[in-house]
């Protein structure tokens, strides 16, 4: 019996691929086929670096779901050069390395099924409040482009309840503004790595789950910096060669916050115990690369969950149980919790 659910998920799971025929000069499409007796497919269509001159939009099959149109010079994205049909049924779509400078705010508009846009690697600076309007995406990119301040604005729209995950990184992003004008965003995973910020953007009430700021001259990270950010799971503030302050209960309300990466921040050379209140979920603490050599005494209790801390170089530090003595009244042995490091002399 086992042996023949093995069997029939095996075929379930299994994926046929055969290149379709009349794909547009220099492009390579293919249709995979899934499920049980072949039962669903979708089409693939790479037209990777067809050289400039190429007119826009390039016929693809009817029902792409794939289609990567990177490397291209495309130059402004205008209303018309993703229109046409098999650009509607589109899930993914990749326009890196093009030299967008412009977005229309209709660009877009036909791409109803999109959920995955890859815009990096461009010259954009800026984007229309409305340029993603109505547009079900689950996951953006605009890393390597040349913003100085982003209006998070344009992803305000929820659509089919489905949150959008945004990634600037590389950037020249100086500010983030979270004008919501009375709608909710809905972004769990933002990437702002490699910027221009100079201190933590106002992010106040977003479900993040996920949050990368790695890399911008951030100098100092001040009291409530991530207020209201309890869904918050990863933060990443790491290589930030400007960072010489973390000001008490600037972590305060990440209630849920399990993993904190802290690393290469050569300039940091202290944390208060106050730095660590309300992390009462961290299970992760990364401090290798940076200027702290020791931490707080009783850790334990500033960060009750804490399963790991990495220090200097090569410390590391681990929860474990230490062998108490026998307990008359409760007839057992009393075990305390207690953090050891491979390296003597650490203060924890």
């Amino acid at each position: 019996m086992a042996l023949l659910l093995w069997l029939g998920l095996l075929l379930l799971a299994s994926v046929q691929s055969s290149t379709v025929k009349n794909c547009y000069p220099g492009c390579h499409c293919e249709v995979e086929s899934f499920g049980l007796f072949n039962s669903f497919s979708l089409t693939r269509v790479d037209c990777r670096g067809l050289g400039p001159g190429t007119t826009m939009p390039i016929p693809i099959p009817l029902d792409t779901a794939h289609l990567d149109l990177s490397s291209n010079a495309m130059g402004p994205l205008g209303d018309t050069m993703l229109a046409g049909p098999g650009y509607t049924t589109l899930i993914s779509l990749d326009l890196s390395s093009n030299f967008i400078t412009t977005v229309t705010p209709n660009a877009l508009s036909k791409l109803r099924y999109l959920e995955t846009l890859d815009l990096s690697h461009n010259n954009l600076d800026h984007l229309s409040p409305s340029c993603f309007s109505g547009l079900p995406l689950a996951e953006v990119d605009l890393s390597h482009n040349s913003f100085r301040e982003f209006d998070l604005d344009v992803f305000t729209t929820k659509i089919n309840g489905e949150p959008v995950s945004v990634d600037l990184s590389h950037n020249k992003l100086v500010s983030v503004s979270t004008t919501l004008h009375g709608r909710v965003l809905h972004i769990q995973s933002l990437n702002l790595s490699a910027n221009w910020l100079s201190s933590v953007p106002r992010l106040a009430g977003l479900p993040l789950r996920y949050l990368n700021l790695d890399g911008n001259p951030i100098t100092h990270i001040k009291e409530g910096a991530f207020a209201q950010l309890k869904d918050l799971v990863y933060l990443s503030a790491s290589g930030l060669h400007e960072l010489q302050e973390i000001e008490p209960y600037s972590f305060k309300g990440l209630q849920s916050l399990q993993v904190l990466d802290l690393s290469n921040n050569a300039k940091l050379k202290t944390l208060s115990p106050a730095v660590f209140s309300g992390l009462d979920s961290l299970q992760e603490l990364n401090l290798s690369g940076s200027g702290v050599v020791s931490l707080p005494n009783n850790m334990l209790t500033h960060l009750p969950s804490i399963k790991s801390i990495t220090l200097g170089r090569n410390i590391h530090c681990w929860r474990t149980q230490k062998q108490g003595q026998f307990h008359r009244q409760l007839g057992q042995v009393q075990h305390n919790e207690v953090l050891n490091c491979n390296v003597e002399g650490i203060v924890l």
